[in-house]
């Protein structure tokens, strides 16, 4: 079978663990989807919608877990091998999605298919073998309490170094609710696919193929792609490739946005020693790129403390999440927690937010279940390895912690609900929403939770091309065009640090998609599938129990507590009812078949 559309083989691999080993298939994919899915995120959101049932358990056999590339992986794009990874969360309940830059897409393209759907749950623990069109199980009890990486280092070894690895660490064998997805040193993060995966059984998935569907245009895309990595090596992304992304920390510091014990405050007095320009100074060990990639932002750093040489990538996130948020100033001890999640494989945003939590309910005397001895402290860095390492492996208090700062606050009460910092279940980000009024929106209504990386809002903010005191509905234009454009570059598989080097995503992006796929794109037609994207997360949600109350903010960001901020209950209830208008959904936030939002038109999508 081969597709009409250049760039896919418009095929799906499904794999039911619970039949025999070799019990894969094959179910064709419909044109119509690369339209308006398109790939990436697009594609995994609608086959999560397809596949999973309403109201299936997270950890369960039906809960489908889905890797999807798109028809731009192994096209030569720059940045565009990235995986994408959905299944239904057990952190949140709702959709969850993660994006990595792996060269496991191009690996799971080579096999002669665009997508991976796991289900069922193995006899025991295996590794998932992906040949072409073959697949098996093996054994895999030796690999278990490995991390990621030891344990795709080890199969590489056992089965050949063409294959691809993605695994999951003790986080995810022992199901905490974080847990990631690794694959080539990248982790599909948030949202807790990892413990979906070990739910299954499955420690690791390795995958070989010797196909690559051709691009409709390969002397047109050639052509696009060296134009792009052109602009990619340009002043737009001169930051990230200098420092990286831990530039922001002193940036945001000076405007009072970095996030400071458990979001008590905006500025860190510690926050020169974790900058970014203090960490090239004294720590920097090397610059690496993610598969597939022009611009390499991904920067290594070393520990110089005296203890056990290390050497581990640093991104801003994981900075803020490990260091301000719990007081920690000692970069030495950030360094190695990043290392440790990536070795344990678990999100360090909510695995930083919920420590957070827990360090301020020791601060307020609240009552965990342990002695207040074992409860970290602000700033206290053994404190915060050891409960790392509790959570990773759920010992103590790590056993709590490990369900997130929702479900652990619902747990134990004492009004410790009011200073867990999540949306929907996922911790915040790290940029303080008090003074980012388009984001504060951004982060409520997103369909996974709390998250940056599904809506680039804080643009608006921090160029002030928003007036301050904007109304209502030039807000929600302003933020649901944000959740439209990270939508598209999520599912063309595009980095989001490329949007600053091209001067307009849908025209730019629909060149890029007629050359690979062939289809006569327009720029409208991909403002139409961004929005058709945005709004099928949402039907996954309707599916698993959404409500309009989900929709909105930590308590602590909407009450006057001697920070400026300007947001409110009332405030927010305006700026959520203006989104759902912009989208053309009804009041409750539901989308009405018969009116298509105005957005699927392109319309307010300059």
């Amino acid at each position: 079978m081969t597709s009409r559309i250049g760039g896919v083989h418009a095929r799906l691999l499904r794999v039911d663990l619970g039949d025999a080993p070799d019990a894969g298939w094959v179910e064709p994919l419909p044109d119509d989807l690369f339209r308006h899915a398109i790939g990436g995120i697009g594609l995994a959101s609608r086959l999560l919608l397809d596949l999973c049932p309403p109201g299936a358990d997270p950890l369960g056999p039906h809960n489908p877990l889905i890797f999807a590339a798109s028809p731009f992986a192994g096209t030569g794009i720059t940045t565009s091998s990235k995986i994408a990874v959905a299944a239904r969360s057990p952190q949140t309940g709702l959709i969850g999605d993660s994006l990595s830059s792996s060269y496991l897409a191009l690996e799971l393209k080579r096999t002669g298919h665009d997508a991976l759907a796991v289900t069922g749950i193995a006899p025991a623990w295996s590794v998932l073998v992906i040949e072409d069109g073959a697949t098996s199980l093996r054994p895999a009890d030796a690999l278990l309490g490995f991390s990621p990486r030891e344990t795709a280092d080890r199969l590489r070894a056992e089965l050949g170094t063409g294959y691809r690895v993605a695994a999951i660490g003790p986080a995810g064998e022992r199901g905490v609710r974080y847990a990631a997805i690794a694959n080539d040193g990248r982790l599909a993060g948030r949202t807790g696919a990892g413990a979906v995966m070990g739910a299954k059984r499955l420690k690791a998935i390795a995958v070989r193929g010797s196909r690559l569907p051709p691009a409709a245009d390969p002397r047109g895309v050639a052509a696009l792609a060296r134009d792009l990595a052109a602009r990619s090596l340009g002043p737009a992304t001169a930051k990230y490739r200098d420092i990286g992304t831990v530039a922001n920390v002193a940036f945001f510091n000076r405007l009072g946005l970095l996030p400071t014990r458990n979001f008590g405050a905006g500025s860190f007095a510690a926050a020169e020693a974790l900058s970014g320009e203090t960490l090239r100074l004294e720590h920097h060990a090397g610059q690496h790129a993610c598969a597939a990639c022009t611009v390499g932002c991904e920067h290594h750093y070393g520990a110089r403390d005296g203890g056990p040489p290390l050497t581990t990538r640093l991104e801003y996130e994981t900075l803020f999440a490990l260091g301000s948020l719990c007081g920690v100033g000692d970069p030495n001890v950030v360094l190695r927690a990043s290392a440790l999640c990536d070795d344990l494989g678990m999100d360090a945003i909510s695995a930083g937010g919920t420590i957070a939590w827990a360090m301020e309910c020791r601060e307020r005397g609240v009552d965990l279940g342990v002695p207040e001895e074992e409860i970290p402290r602000w700033g206290d860095g053994p404190a915060l390895l050891r409960s790392l390492h509790q959570i990773g492996f759920r010992e103590g208090l790590g056993d709590l912690l490990a369900e997130g700062s929702r479900a652990a606050s619902a747990r134990v009460g004492q009004g410790s609900e009011a200073w867990a910092m999540h949306v929907k279940g996922l911790e915040l980000p790290g940029y303080d929403p008090r003074k980012l009024k388009t984001l504060a929106l951004g982060l409520a209504v997103a369909a996974r939770g709390a998250c940056h990386n599904r809506s680039s809002a804080y643009d608006v903010d921090l160029s002030d091309r928003l007036d301050p005191a904007a109304d209502a509905r030039a807000r929600a234009a302003a933020a649901a065009a944000a959740e439209d454009q990270a939508a598209l570059l999520d599912s063309l598989t595009l980095c989001k640090f490329l949007r600053h080097a091209i001067a307009d995503v849908h025209d730019e992006g629909a060149a890029l998609h007629r050359a690979v796929t062939g289809l006569p794109t327009t720029p409208a037609d991909l403002a139409a599938a961004a929005a058709h994207i945005t709004e099928t997360k949402k039907r996954v949600n309707l599916a698993h129990g959404w409500t309009r109350a989900l929709d909105t903010l930590p308590p602590r960001l909407l009450e006057p507590n001697g920070h400026d901020s300007a947001l409110t209950p009332a405030w927010l209830d305006r700026q959520i009812a203006a989104y759902y208008a912009v989208r053309g959904w009804d009041p409750d936030g539901r989308p009405d078949a018969k009116s298509p939002s105005p957005f699927a038109k392109g319309e307010g999508l300059g």
